[in-house]
């Protein structure tokens, strides 16, 4: 799991651009249903190894307005006019699965996870594929009938990660 990841105080140049990635995250946010959940984090824990299982107080809504100030993020939930915010010493982004942890400035031992509700992919099913490579590192995947092309850019990793998932 890559994050993307930013600590208050931490002089990284590369703090700067996460916290701006972050921030637009975030405001990308409005009026989409989220999952707002709270963890006890002790010491030893990692925020992969929680349990992010439902669980009874955890909070699903349409989150309005979300937006950060400083290091405080704010927003609303639908149908509330006070708005909610946090004050953060550290935020981690987990594109991949579109959740945010949220490590609160007035809580150290707290971690909260929001994250988008249901992440919906599209399938596409190819019908009649071909498959071809080009300059060995793009993968290329053609639907003759419907004119459908998908070009796949693999590294190193991913191709070592393909060879060991296909049968021999």
């Amino acid at each position: 799991m890559q994050f993307i990841t930013w600590q208050s105080g931490n002089s990284n140049p590369e703090m700067v651009q996460n916290f701006e990635i972050i921030r637009q995250w975030w405001r990308n946010l409005n009026h989409k249903e989220i999952i707002l959940r709270q963890r006890i984090l002790s010491e030893k824990d990692e925020v992969r190894e929680l349990d992010w299982e439902p669980q009874r107080f955890d909070e699903t809504f349409a989150i309005a307005n979300p937006d950060i100030r400083g290091i405080t993020l704010y927003w609303q939930k639908p149908g509330m006019s006070d708005e909610r915010n946090t004050t953060v010493r550290q935020l981690q982004l987990d594109p991949k699965r579109q959740q945010l942890y949220i490590y609160p400035q007035s809580q150290p031992t707290l971690v909260m996870q929001m994250g988008v509700a249901a992440l919906k992919y599209q399938t596409l099913t190819l019908r009649e594929a071909e498959i071809s490579v080009e300059d060995n590192q793009t993968l290329i995947l053609r639907d003759t009938t419907r004119l459908i092309e998908v070009k796949l850019k693999l590294d190193a990793e991913m191709i070592a990660s393909l060879k060991q998932q296909l049968p021999e």
